[in-house]
């Protein structure tokens, strides 16, 4: 007798009767059916539940697609859209049409912000000296697709350990007195050369803007000893303005003075010569006077050159016949007195005749 005739016992169940499928169909149905208004069963009421479901179903649909198929992206923003996950296309700032999520989906990523990122290091320089290095970055996302999908963790830890390995690259290349000195421009400017060629080559998508250096200094350990290093090297920089500066007065002085005395000595020279030549002229005429009027020219001379012996000495006036002699200061008087009244004599002498000179001395 076979096992699923009537009366007989299902071997694969045992005992025990088994849920019943169409029962638990139906009372779905029903419930399906007080929801939307009727039910699902045969008849005016099924076919009234079924197209209250269908508008159910429709007007969800259309709810969904008016309010996910849109997406406004802020004047600052980007967006950038996935396709089941697949990167597409990039929205620009404004009113932007999509396909609903699943389907697509939108990232906004903040193009025009600039970001920081601030790390301290310490490390060795070339001289193998302990340096302590206070940095910042500033950057700005140049290309959102890269910067969202080709390199993970953009922002930490990649563009911190990129900006601490450009640091200890130019850093660890120079030495202490340079990294010190005044040459600080030079090696931010570098650091930030060699972090943007990093960046480029994980082709991140970043745009490095600034690089800075807020504190370059020795471990505290060793800053006394720094500290006295830096002092006798501003000593040093201050005496070397001080004798810049002083050579730049010193140096037009003398320069001025040599011009002067060189001027005065071609004045002289030319004085020199014109009195020269001027005397040898003036011997010519002479020359020629004399041997037309020998006596004449000759007693001329003689007076003139008694005129130009005497008019430096001391003179002495003699109106007495030797009782009383008088000094006159000629060179006090006034030059213009050349003549005396009748009878007055004028006794020339040497100055130490007059000074022992006495009143009453005959001459």
């Amino acid at each position: 007798m076979a096992w699923n005739e009537p009366g007989k016992r299902d071997p694969w169940r045992g005992n025990q009767k088994g849920p019943d499928i169409e029962d638990a169909l139906r009372r779905l149905r029903e419930r399906f059916g007080a929801l939307f208004g009727g039910g699902f069963g045969g008849g005016s009421g099924g076919n009234t539940g079924s197209l209250g479901v269908v508008i159910a179903v429709v007007a969800i649909l259309l709810a969904w697609v008016a309010l996910d198929s849109w997406s406004v992206i802020n004047a600052r923003d980007v967006g950038v859209v996935q396709r089941f996950g697949q990167k597409t296309r990039v929205m620009s700032p404004g009113f932007n049409l999509k396909w609903p999520r699943p389907i697509e989906t939108v990232t906004k990523v903040k193009i025009k912000d600039v970001r920081l990122l601030a790390d301290s290091v310490r490390m060795l320089t070339k001289d193998e000296n302990i340096v302590q290095i206070d940095f910042n970055v500033q950057y700005q996302v140049s290309d959102a697709q890269k910067y969202l999908f080709n390199v993970k963790d953009v922002e930490d830890p990649t563009i911190k350990h990129a900006a601490e390995s450009a640091v200890r690259q130019v850093i660890g290349g120079s030495a202490m007195d340079t990294i010190l000195s005044g040459q600080g421009s030079e090696l931010v400017a570098e650091t930030k050369k060699v972090l943007q060629t990093t960046l480029d080559s994980y082709d991140a998508g970043i745009a490095v803007t600034e690089v800075n250096f807020q504190s370059v200094a020795p471990p505290h350990e060793v800053k006394e000893s720094f500290d006295d290093v830096t002092n006798a090297r501003e000593n040093k920089q201050q005496i070397e303005n001080e004798a810049q500066a002083y050579a730049n007065k010193v140096v037009p002085e003398a320069r001025g003075q040599a011009a002067r005395i060189k001027a005065e000595a071609e004045g002289y020279r030319a004085e020199r010569i014109a009195r020269a030549e001027g005397d040898a002229d003036r011997f010519n005429q002479l020359v020629t006077q004399y041997r037309i009027a020998p006596d004449v020219t000759r007693k001329r001379l003689y007076l003139e050159t008694m005129q130009q012996v005497l008019k430096d000495n001391v003179k002495v006036l003699d109106s007495t016949n030797g009782r009383n002699l008088i000094n006159l200061p000629m060179d006090r008087l006034v030059p213009a007195a050349t003549s005396f009244s009748p009878g007055a004599g004028v006794l020339l002498r040497s100055a130490d005749d007059a000074n022992r000179a006495t009143p009453g001395a005959q001459q």
